[in-house]
């Protein structure tokens, strides 16, 4: 559900985007951190937050960190 909002603040579009690896954070709501395989030997990290159940509102991505390898550690940002 967040693939095409990473897409759109790249400016490109991912033929690869499978989770490998998350994390969650419960705060107001949960965040989740997910290490996602783009393509060839490329890895990124996405924080997506998701409302509490209440709110009613869509999964949003909220920040990423590109360039990152299959090894990285996935970790809290």
């Amino acid at each position: 559900k967040v693939k095409p909002q990473l897409e759109e603040k790249e400016g490109k579009t991912f033929d690869v985007f499978t989770a490998v690896e998350f994390k969650t954070q419960v705060v107001a709501g949960t965040n989740y951190f997910i290490k996602v395989h783009v393509g060839n030997d490329e890895f990124m990290h996405l924080r997506v937050f998701r409302s509490l159940p209440h709110e009613s509102k869509p999964l949003s991505l909220h920040s990423y960190q590109s360039s990152k390898a299959k090894h990285d550690e996935l970790a809290f940002f």
